[in-house]
């Protein structure tokens, strides 16, 4: 397991509003898109990421609309 690999795709997930809702709608088609960009993650790192709860993903935006209110 490659934690720079999946520190990486953690990251994009967080800032990357469009990847995210990607990710909400076919969590298999957004890993693969990110494999094709270079992001290979393992069998098992793959498992992990389909396993989440997408809602998890919006944390940061969560954070964002918190601290303006």
């Amino acid at each position: 397991m490659s934690l720079e690999r999946v520190g990486i795709v953690i990251t994009r997930l967080l800032v990357d509003e469009e990847l995210r809702i990607r990710f909400a709608n076919d969590r298999v088609e957004a890993l693969g898109e990110l494999h094709a960009r270079g992001f290979a993650l393992t069998s098992n790192e793959i498992d992990l990421f389909l396993e989440s709860d997408p809602q998890m993903w919006s944390w940061a935006d969560r954070q964002i609309a918190d601290s303006r209110h």
